[in-house]
């Protein structure tokens, strides 16, 4: 399995997340942020990961693939 431009996009919504505090969500509006953001967002909130259909907060198992991604790519940029 290739990683689609889809689940790209998702994972680069994922990144954004502060882990430091559960406290902090994001929202990502759809007159400010790009058309392919908003669909990713939509796509992580089916998915479960996201509370809310604009970003939210992340739920557990959004928590644990937003940690994922964040190592894989601290891996793999490490600057």
């Amino acid at each position: 399995m290739l990683y689609t431009q889809d689940l790209m996009e998702e994972l680069n919504i994922l990144v954004r997340y502060n882990l430091e505090t559960t406290l902090e969500g994001l929202k990502v509006h759809q007159s400010q942020a790009s058309s392919t953001a908003v669909a990713a967002t939509q796509r992580l909130f089916a998915k479960g990961l996201v509370s809310q259909e604009d970003g939210g907060y992340l739920t557990t198992m959004g928590r644990e693939a937003a940690e994922q991604a964040q190592t894989v790519l601290h891996l793999l940029n490490p600057s």
